[in-house]
């Protein structure tokens, strides 16, 4: 598929997240042990790799498809709107700064691993809104589509909520701190973004 949608920055992250995914299935728990956010260990032993390897594999097969397909459709817009450089200080950024409230939580836990590019993903979506705010996204077994800014309202505020009350087995922190950390990278790389958003919302 060449650069999918003419971005290389956002067709190298797809296609390394589905590879190194695919080798930590096969490879089982001596790969995901390697590049799993491990918040003991990295206090300890200076594991400080994991906050970017850790969002390269993923739990299953579905986790990994739910976020690809996530990326796929916003991410590729994304980054033809800021450029590859950006895009990719945008993700990985996001990636980083989402993890870091969960190694501060959890650094004294030796039970808790965290994987998936939740938190990179849940940036680039929140950079997609700035550009778009009135596209309409539609959320699993809602027929009807949402103004992405309203759902960024309520992705936001549900995130918030659900790290509050440690709902599931989803590290919702990482959603909460990757949408914010989207937003102000976006912001701070691609003045005009945050323009682009008022006019569109509000006329």
């Amino acid at each position: 598929m060449g650069t999918l949608q003419g971005s290389w920055s956002a067709a190298t992250i797809f296609w390394a997240n589905i590879v190194l995914s695919a080798v930590a299935f096969v490879g089982g728990k001596a790969i995901f042990e390697q590049l799993w956010l491990h918040p003991y260990s990295l206090v300890r032993k200076n594991r400080y790799h994991t906050l970017l390897t850790s969002g390269f594999i993923h739990g299953d097969l579905a986790h990994l498809a739910f976020n690809m397909i996530t990326f796929y459709f916003f991410a590729f817009p994304l980054a033809r709107e800021v450029g590859d450089m950006a895009f990719l200080i945008i993700y990985f950024g996001s990636l980083i700064i989402s993890s870091i409230p969960t190694v501060i939580r959890e650094q004294n836990n030796p039970d808790y691993k965290s994987v998936g590019a939740s938190g990179a993903i849940s940036g680039v979506l929140f950079g997609y809104i700035l550009f778009d705010p009135m596209s309409k996204i539609y959320i699993f077994l809602i027929p009807i589509g949402v103004p992405a800014v309203l759902f960024a309202f309520i992705y936001l505020g549900f995130s918030y909520y659900a790290a509050k009350k440690d709902l599931g087995n989803i590290n919702h922190e990482a959603h909460f701190w990757g949408a914010l950390a989207g937003v102000i990278l976006t912001i701070l790389l691609v003045p005009r973004a945050l323009m682009t958003f008022y006019e569109k919302v509000f006329g």
